[in-house]
């Protein structure tokens, strides 16, 4: 069973000197360049199936994901425990070895319950930590600032902040972030902001290493400095957002706009059509005979038709001429 693999021929590029390697220009980047938000995957009966989940993270690695980003929004981190989310870890860890980076997300509208998480996956073998901005009860700038310094104080894993305002009703304000990225274990950013300008009054004030979380901005983001994305859709496409990377640091700049472009009714139909990226892409991976069992209540699996539609633009972002792709 293999990750369905997606079309390369639409980037004639050379391969960079080393596929894991950033453009000469860039620093290294702390988490890797192409990271997957994997999903949790569940057992028929909702348990958390650890086999589908060393069986999915492995064949996301062999199809180009250099890192993997656990019990994040798409992996369904609310409605696991913080044992599944430490068991979790521990799993993908064993599957993958030190291949690649395993980022867990801990973040929680509670500062001592994140640092609790953040130090149980640093046991579990994480190599960094997914923190998302307090939600819900809206704390003020200097809070959010306080917040994310206790949880990088207490553990010894870099950090990469989550800014996602439109799920936690707080934005990461940037001038909060050039602040926290003078701690030596602030790391990183999610960006799911939706603000260009402010990104890049980051970027050029810090050292901060920025993923982009939202798929369609993914070589936007990269050609303005980002270090990589950090993607839902690559749960289903993991090469296609891959090659975006490696033909722009080939110089390949055309080519790489022509996968983002081509990819982008799969964006569409798995993250803007009303759906949760959680729901859509274990439709999908489902569909393509790959772990990934049940949505958790109160998230409700896909209809049929929404299958469809998702497997329609599956088969145009892969290049497979209509034919369906299936890990069966």
């Amino acid at each position: 069973m293999t990750v369905p693999r997606t079309a390369t021929t639409t980037v004639a590029a050379p391969a960079p000197a080393s596929a894991d390697a950033p453009h000469p220009t860039r620093p290294a980047p702390p988490f890797g360049r192409a990271l997957c938000a994997m999903v949790t995957p569940f057992t028929r009966t909702g348990t958390l199936d650890t086999e589908g989940a060393q069986r999915l993270a492995g064949l996301l690695v062999a199809e180009g994901c250099d890192g993997l980003v656990l019990s994040g929004t798409t992996g369904e981190s609310p409605t696991t425990s913080d044992a599944e989310k430490a068991t979790l870890v521990r799993a993908v860890r064993e599957a993958v070895g030190d291949r690649v980076s395993i980022v867990a997300g801990v973040g929680t509208a509670d500062t001592r319950h994140t640092v609790e998480l953040a130090t149980a996956a640093e046991k579990a073998g994480a190599d960094g930590l997914l923190v998302v901005a307090p939600y819900y009860s809206r704390p003020p700038q200097d809070a959010i600032e306080a917040h994310f310094r206790e949880i990088a104080d207490a553990s010894g894993l870099p950090l990469m902040l989550y800014d996602i305002p439109g799920r936690t009703g707080t934005r990461i304000e940037p001038e909060t972030m050039i602040r926290l990225a003078g701690h030596p274990r602030i790391a990183g950013v999610k960006d799911c902001a939706y603000d260009l300008l402010g990104t890049q009054k980051v970027l050029a004030r810090t050292d901060l290493a920025y993923y982009a979380g939202c798929d369609e901005y993914v070589l936007a983001l990269y050609a303005i400095g980002a270090a990589g994305y950090v993607s839902t859709v690559a749960n289903v496409a993991p090469r296609q957002f891959r090659s975006i990377v490696d033909a722009f640091d080939a110089g390949d700049t055309a080519g790489a706009a022509r996968v983002q472009r081509q990819v982008l009714p799969l964006v569409e139909s798995m993250m803007s059509a009303g759906l949760p990226g959680a729901v859509t892409a274990k439709a999908l991976l489902h569909a393509l005979g790959l772990p990934a069992g049940p949505v958790r209540a109160p998230l409700r699996p896909a209809g049929r038709e929404a299958v469809d539609g998702l497997l329609a633009a599956h088969r145009e972002a892969s290049g497979t001429g209509g034919k369906a792709v299936s890990g069966r």
